[in-house]
């Protein structure tokens, strides 16, 4: 049986991280992990938080009866009331249970959004630099990525936007704080995009898709989206919040603002079912709900981040600072970024190309590495910087 030519086609794009991470399994055993410094996978280099797993094990302690039976497909209704208490209160809107739907992650709430939205050939307007999936997400539902290239400061070009739109544009895909860049996007710009989509002559969607929303820096809080864009869905993760990426557990949330809010739950709950994920874990459902606001520390990842962005700098890197999520987006010396990829990598520095997000010239580097190991790949960075200047040994 041979595989789809999508398929086929998608896995020849597939994603950058993932081919830097397998060139970091070859260079580890060519040259010893010590001498590899691998700065290419976001995944929390922290432990979750006490509270969690204390919640974690009440929970399974109790086995309360039907914990692990069938369930509506849009999650356990006590769950859902809970999510949509915490919302109405801090964005004083009008949510209910039925806005509310538990889903595999931020991953898995876009895929359902998309697939209650979008017809074939139907556009979804999405900045770059963008997290590498969102293609394949949009193509999944038969959509056409649009993409616009964000400003200097990596947030949105209103302007460019407008220019983009067309009578097939469905939604606009945000991610704030971004990955890759660490931008947060604030209540000026969240206004900006609101009165995009209300002068725009027919419905467009902004899908808002906020899994870092907990880790920001410098006392950065966000705005809350809905409170501001009234044609707003926003997608939710626990993983970075909680530190539990494994465990896929999040929402989708609804704005009540939304004419067409009800036929857009019901479309989701069931292609929450079609698409096969049918419902979040239960066991997580359980304790997110009854964990309320824990979250990890953040200024750990601080401390990276401004660590490194300040030895970076110091030798000469141009870097926007990133205001939240555990990533820096430098700035390539060279124009192929995939060239100076390749001499970080002469210095086992493992990072992930621009062009994997969009924006070539650029380069993405996690956070969540032990800062010992940032400290030993300075040298390395430092050399590469020379060489692509021409006042080293390519």
């Amino acid at each position: 049986m041979g595989i789809a030519k999508t398929i086929a086609t998608n896995l020849e794009q597939s994603s950058w991280i993932r081919r830097m991470f397998e060139e970091g399994i070859r260079l580890k055993a060519e040259r010893g992990p010590e001498h590899v410094y691998d700065f290419t996978l976001g995944n929390p280099d922290v432990e979750p938080p006490a509270e969690v797993i204390a919640v974690l094990e009440r929970i399974v302690a109790r086995n309360r009866p039907r914990s692990h039976a069938y369930m509506p497909n849009a999650g356990f209704r006590e769950v859902r009331e809970a999510i949509a208490r915490k919302l109405a209160g801090r964005t004083g809107l009008p949510y209910t249970e039925d806005h509310i739907l538990m889903t595999a992650g931020a991953a898995g709430a876009i895929n359902v959004v998309l697939k209650a939205v979008l017809d074939p050939g139907d556009e979804v307007i999405v900045l770059a630099p963008y997290f590498a999936e969102y293609r394949f997400y949009i193509e999944n539902h038969g959509g056409v990525m649009a993409v616009v290239p964000t400003d200097d400061g990596f947030l949105p070009d209103t302007g460019k936007i407008r220019a983009a739109i067309t009578s097939r544009t469905k939604a606009i895909l945000i991610n704030t704080p971004n990955n890759p860049t660490g931008a947060v996007y604030g209540t000026g710009v969240l206004r900006s995009l609101n009165e995009l989509v209300e002068e725009a002559g027919h419905a467009i969607t902004i899908v808002s898709d906020e899994p870092y929303v907990a880790l920001t820096f410098d006392g950065v809080e966000p705005p809350e989206t809905a409170s501001i864009i009234s044609r707003s869905v926003v997608t939710y993760s626990w993983s970075k919040a909680l530190a539990i990426p494994g465990e896929r557990i999040g929402y989708i949330a609804i704005s009540p603002l939304l004419p067409e809010a009800v036929d857009l739950f019901n479309a989701c709950t069931f292609a929450n079912r079609v698409l096969g994920f049918v419902n979040a874990s239960a066991i997580w459902q359980l304790v997110v709900a009854e964990a309320g606001d824990v979250r990890v520390d953040a200024t750990p990842y601080q401390q990276k981040r401004d660590f490194l962005w300040d030895a970076l700098t110091r030798m000469g890197y141009e870097i926007v600072k990133p205001g939240g999520a555990f990533y820096l987006f430098p700035k390539s010396p060279l124009p192929d970024d995939v060239a100076f990829i390749r001499l970080l990598q002469k210095e086992g520095i493992l990072a992930v190309p621009g062009s994997g997000f969009g924006t070539p010239g650029y380069f993405r580097l996690s956070l969540t590495v032990p800062k010992e190991m940032m400290e030993r790949s300075l040298p390395g960075f430092e050399r590469a910087l020379r060489a692509a200047e021409g006042n080293g040994p390519s």
